[in-house]
């Protein structure tokens, strides 16, 4: 079962992430990197926020992944949620990718589990429209 409705409105990719959503379908989580400074970016943008060149190439994200922060949430923010609540909403850290940060949700998590820092593991689930969702859940 889904962590959240698959009845939530689909993934709507613009110009900039359409290819990070291309890689998540094909259940492989990268980030936009410069191709001249090598400076990870996440949301994808055209122009690197360092260097200012429009040059970049898609990594694979690598190393650890780390709750940065997290909330629990209790009143439903869409109608279909209603049936889902509590539910978390976590911004998980990259560190070897330069820090970057994803918001996503952990899927085996408690209130009691869930903490600032705690490790994650990867995994994918099919949201709306079948498009492949990351998501998360504490390292074994």
């Amino acid at each position: 079962m889904a962590y959240l409705p698959t009845s939530l409105p689909a993934v709507q990719p613009t110009l900039d992430d359409r290819a990070f959503w291309q890689h998540c379908n094909a259940q492989s989580l990268r980030f936009q990197a410069c191709s001249d400074c090598g400076a990870f970016r996440h949301p994808p943008m055209p122009i690197c926020p360092h260097c200012h060149s429009e040059r970049h190439e898609w990594r694979a994200a690598s190393g650890p992944m780390r709750v940065f922060t997290y909330t629990w949430v209790h009143h439903p923010a869409h109608p279909e949620v209603r049936g889902s609540l509590p539910y978390n909403v976590v911004l998980v850290q990259f560190p070897a990718c330069g820090g970057v940060k994803l918001v996503s949700n952990v899927i085996d998590a408690t209130p009691q589990t869930l903490q600032v820092g705690t490790e994650l593991e990867l995994v994918w689930e099919a949201g709306a429209a079948e498009q492949m969702l990351p998501r998360f859940r504490l390292k074994r």
